[in-house]
């Protein structure tokens, strides 16, 4: 399979991060949906499967990208979900998948800092895809 065969979904209430992830996105060759919000997320995750998601973690809600992971990880179990984030930066609390006690409630497969490079991103979108 190509990149073009992969739809992403992108969810964060910064539209430049947002505008910035669907541009990279797009030129690296895969397909994206945009979500400005958790609500917007949601009602896309509700009609449509994505490939792979990437979710900010604080949108609406200080827990909103938790909530995403786990509404589509319950209905779709097998969509790797990145979450992306600059909550330590922020607020200093940090979070991370290494244990399998974090990986049960966090429910996302990769935890990123945001600021990673457009190539670095690539590359975690194409080991969660297997491409």
């Amino acid at each position: 399979m190509k990149k073009s065969d992969f739809t992403i979904l992108v969810a964060d209430d910064d539209p430049d991060y947002l505008f910035q992830t669907i541009s990279n996105l797009g030129k690296a060759g895969y397909k994206t949906i945009a979500a400005e919000s958790q609500s917007e997320a949601e009602a896309i995750i509700a009609r449509f499967k994505p490939s792979l998601a990437i979710f900010d973690l604080m949108m609406e809600n200080d827990d909103s990208g938790f909530i995403l992971c786990y509404r589509l990880k319950k209905k779709y179990p097998d969509v790797p979900v990145i979450l992306a984030t600059a909550v330590a930066h922020e607020t200093g609390i940090s979070f991370s998948l290494d244990s399998e006690h974090d990986r049960m409630w966090i429910r996302a497969d990769r935890y990123l800092e945001k600021g990673i490079r457009s190539d670095q991103l690539d590359q975690e979108i194409m080991r969660l895809l297997k491409i």
